[in-house]
């Protein structure tokens, strides 16, 4: 017998985001990891917030670390973004433990939100939090190492990269941003040296191979122990020929100063 749609909806229903979720998805895993670690920022978050006792309640930090972490992962393009998909995301919200009837974050109180959480370093107390769990796992040789190296794009057009010498365009009429303008770069030579981007002047322009198009990026550097390909360290640097080599010293002296013993280090870039 043929089915047909049903106009009117149910006006009760119950979920258990719980029970939707499956056995075997991969956030369960990290939810787990990241949870625990959370628990033991809990102090922390506690005297961050001591001062702010008679003011509105903020979002969780726990979830405003979480939440990251889904960025992330699922490679979402903004805040703005991840606060509309939050809206209707089950898997999102059972992540976060909201339940179906929470409303999702305003997009500029999280982006604030975050913003306090950076200032205060969370988000790498967070990250070595999760990695002493591998520790305890012994899941980490902290012996042997390897620094791996790749390009991150900015968020930056290549329509921004002018001439270091060029006067700022004026502004346009109908009030749009002034880079946002039509550009031709068929015969000119552009590098590092003579310009600059006007939107992130940061980032440099970069490309991964030989042929390959070149794009505005900055340069990520990852510890990486041998014995599992697990990640225990990072930085962000200005992409040059040379920060891969130049970030090894760093990348070692504060593995030590975290309780690792580096004897060897391989480095390997894959851009």
């Amino acid at each position: 017998m043929r089915g047909r749609t049903k106009k009117q909806a149910s006006m009760l229903a119950f979920v258990d985001p719980e029970t939707l979720i499956p056995a075997d998805h991969p956030l369960r895993t990290i939810k787990r990891f990241a949870d625990a670690a959370l628990v033991e920022l809990s102090p922390l978050f506690d005297e961050m917030y001591a001062a702010d006792g008679q003011g509105r309640a903020s979002i969780p930090p726990e979830r405003l670390l979480k939440a990251s972490l889904l960025i992330s992962l699922y490679s979402v393009r903004s805040e703005r973004a991840f606060c509309e998909e939050l809206t209707y995301h089950l898997l999102f919200r059972w992540f976060l433990d909201m339940d179906l009837l929470e409303p999702s974050f305003d997009h500029s109180t999280f982006s604030k939100n975050r913003a306090r959480l950076l200032r205060h370093r969370v988000s790498r107390e967070f990250f070595d939090a999760v990695v002493l769990q591998a520790d305890q796992l012994h899941l980490l040789s902290d012996e042997h190492f390897s620094v791996d190296g790749t390009l991150i794009e900015a968020a930056a057009s290549l329509k921004s990269f002018r001439p270091k010498d060029e006067p700022p365009p004026p502004k346009r009429p109908d009030g749009g941003s002034p880079s946002n303008r039509w550009v031709d770069f068929h015969g000119e030579k552009r590098s590092n040296a003579t310009h600059q981007s006007t939107t992130d002047p940061d980032a440099r322009l970069c490309r991964k191979g030989p042929g390959k198009e070149a794009r505005l990026s900055y340069m990520g550097q990852a510890l990486m122990e041998n014995r599992h390909g697990l990640l225990v360290d990072f930085q962000v640097t200005t992409a040059t020929g040379t920060a891969e080599r130049d970030v090894v010293p760093q990348l070692i002296r504060e593995a030590r100063l975290r309780g690792f013993h580096p004897r060897t280090l391989g480095a390997r870039q894959r851009l």
